[in-house]
């Protein structure tokens, strides 16, 4: 894809991240990177610092849910505000800082080259703490059922290049999980879509002072409920899907 027709911007949903999300847009300005932020209903505190952010860069477009709705639902409104917008391609970034933006420029180059692909960061096992790692061994195992394929390499990471063409096709057709179910969810089924993945090995920075908003019981039950959504998703496609994996 040439210079002029690539228009990439960053998308990076945000709930009480106040302490880091100043520092993380910082970093995507100096990538030359628009940024559209989602306050996903923060609280009062942290919607000043994101309005603040907003006043003083020219590059960033602050959106507002009226209510806390799951990071999912802020990064989907986040991407039809960006394709509305005339943006060719989103990387989603997390808020917290996780995320090592010394790598933005492999995923721009990545969609430069492939265009039509999402570009998936890929972690290694070696850097995350055993409970996150049993539980990504865990989905890892779904996802290869479920796309029947073994390219999505890792479906829980949250750092990637949408092109939002695409992306809009499936956001149209179909309810993409609101919360933690978010990032396997709108993989596999742009996957099943026949977008390419192409995967970038990438480092995350897990910091012991970020509170997690994950709920182990509401989130674990709402993940099992996804895999089984698209374990039957997947019968329905099965022979589709052989046929585009015969080696696999």
């Amino acid at each position: 894809m040439s210079e002029s027709a690539f228009r990439p911007c960053a998308i990076i949903p945000v709930y009480n991240h106040q302490q880091r999300i100043g520092a993380v847009v910082a970093r995507l300005l100096e990538h030359q990177l628009d940024c559209v932020l989602v306050d996903d209903g923060s609280e009062p505190g942290c919607a000043a610092v994101l309005a603040d952010i907003a006043q003083q860069h020219a590059g960033v477009t602050l959106l507002r849910l009226p209510v806390n709705s799951g990071k999912g639902a802020a990064v989907c409104f986040g991407l039809r505000h960006a394709y509305e917008a005339g943006y060719t391609h989103a990387l989603q970034v997390d808020a917290d800082g996780q995320h090592d933006l010394n790598d933005v420029p492999l995923f721009l180059t990545g969609g430069r080259e492939h265009p039509t692909a999402v570009i998936s960061g890929w972690r290694s096992y070696d850097q995350m703490p055993p409970a996150r790692r049993r539980g990504r061994k865990l989905t890892d195992f779904w996802v290869c059922v479920n796309s029947l394929s073994r390219q999505l390499k890792d479906s829980m990471c949250g750092y990637r290049l949408y092109p939002l063409a695409a992306t809009m096709q499936l956001l149209l057709k179909h309810r993409i999980g609101a919360r933690m179910d978010f990032d396997t969810d709108i993989l596999v089924r742009l996957y099943w879509q026949g977008v390419p993945v192409k995967n970038i090995p990438t480092h995350i920075v897990y910091q012991d002072d970020i509170a997690s908003h994950f709920d182990i019981l509401r989130d674990n039950l709402r993940i099992a409920w996804m895999h089984t959504r698209l374990f039957l998703g997947m019968l329905r496609r099965f022979p589709r899907l052989v046929m585009r994996n015969p080696h696999e």
